[in-house]
């Protein structure tokens, strides 16, 4: 029997927008794009405003000039962490086995499902991609393969709603007319690099000696050269043995030094957290940020309240501290992370001003419930507050 390739990595596509278009389908179609309109970023542009020139993390005024009749919108608070916590369970009913990546990716593991053939694998997943866009009305892409890295790359391969099976044994082959910046880990800059060195497609790599490849690859050579070929042995973790913590993360296309859109990005994820963790009826005590640069190296830094909450006024003021310690370098930034552990689910503690912040959680609640299931955003902080209009055409 030939061997069955087992691992799906699902990616949504141009998610926040996505989101955004399922509640408002007049949207469908047009060039929009998520992201605030005066010292904001674009989150996530439609793919008809990305034809025009629109990325993210484009500065918004540059995305207006760009694309003049660019639909701005307003993030919806609450709506995405939902959207998105509908979609894995709905992923969940197919295979106990998910990863969680960030909001809107991750991994599955259809091993437990003892499907036979390739062609159970791709009517499951199907049906699974049709479902999730019949519920959610979330188009997403996927790539199966046998491999966790190589499911990666195939379902960003033809986005958006892309389908891409590799045949275990057929990984080489696959990557071999592939562009080097395909690979995870290396960014523009590095593939330039490469590419004057006479390095373009992947199959590049498999016809040059180990001297050349040092020298153009460093002393990791042979783990990138591995990774060339479709090599990966990490498995499909589904966080467990971390129970419990929430966390988010955004990848940008291009490097951001904005601090202060960095800064917007972080409090907007405590935002979407907060509402997961009163979802589940417990309070958190630490927050934790990370940052990665273009290079890949990473820095990180956190801090504890005196005692768990689940409301986000406490964490609010560790986001400028914490942002400027991770942030170390200052250089350009790929990715930043929001982390909150340290999870009570017991009964809380009285506090001196308990009182305040039971008003707060109520609030919060009413809100929540308010934000939930398509309903129009109602927000009360300051970096949730356009200048203008939720939806407006320059």
């Amino acid at each position: 029997m030939d061997a069955v390739p087992t691992i799906v990595h699902l990616d949504a596509d141009a998610f926040f927008v996505s989101c955004e278009q399922a509640l408002d389908p007049s949207l469908v179609g047009k060039k929009c794009a998520v992201g605030g309109r005066e010292r904001g970023i674009i989150s996530s542009a439609s793919y008809e405003a990305r034809a025009c020139g629109v990325y993210t993390p484009m500065p918004t005024a540059r995305a207006l000039r760009v694309c003049p009749d660019l639909i701005m919108i307003r993030h919806t608070s609450g709506l995405y962490g939902d959207v998105s916590r509908r979609m894995f369970d709905i992923c969940e009913a197919v295979t106990p086995t998910v990863q969680r990546n960030s909001i809107d990716e991750g991994y599955l593991d259809l091993g437990p499902c003892r499907l036979g053939t390739v062609d159970s694998v791709e009517r499951v997943v199907r049906d699974l991609q049709a479902r999730i866009w019949e519920e959610l009305k979330i188009p997403v892409s996927m790539g199966i393969a046998a491999n966790k890295l190589v499911a990666q790359i195939a379902s960003k391969l033809r986005k958006p709603r892309g389908f891409v099976i590799v045949r275990p044994g057929d990984e080489a082959a696959f990557m071999a007319p592939l562009r080097l910046g395909r690979l995870p880990g290396i960014g523009a800059k590095t593939e330039a690099a490469l590419e004057g060195a006479g390095f373009r497609l992947v199959s590049d790599l498999f016809t040059r000696s180990e001297s050349e490849l040092a020298a153009a690859l460093g002393r990791d050579w042979r783990h990138m050269l591995a990774r060339a070929r479709g090599e990966d042995d990490s498995p499909v973790e589904t966080g467990s043995d971390d129970a419990k913590s929430y966390s988010k993360q955004e990848t940008f296309s291009a490097d951001v030094a904005d601090f202060a859109a960095i800064e917007q990005v972080a409090k907007r994820m405590l935002d979407e957290l907060l509402p997961m963790v009163r979802a589940d009826g417990a309070r958190v005590k630490t927050m934790t940020v990370k940052v990665r640069y273009g290079d890949f190296s990473q820095e990180s830094h956190g801090q504890s309240l005196e005692s768990p909450t689940d409301i986000e006024a406490p964490f609010y003021p560790l986001v400028e501290p914490l942002l400027r310690a991770a942030w170390s370098k200052r250089r350009p930034l790929r990715l930043v992370s929001v982390r909150l552990s340290g999870v009570d689910a017991g009964p809380s503690q009285l506090e001196m001003f308990g009182q305040a912040d039971d008003k707060r959680r109520k609030l919060a609640g009413v809100l929540d419930l308010l934000n939930r299931g398509g309903r129009e955003s109602v927000v009360i902080h300051g970096h949730q507050l356009p200048v203008s209009e939720k939806r407006t055409k320059k």
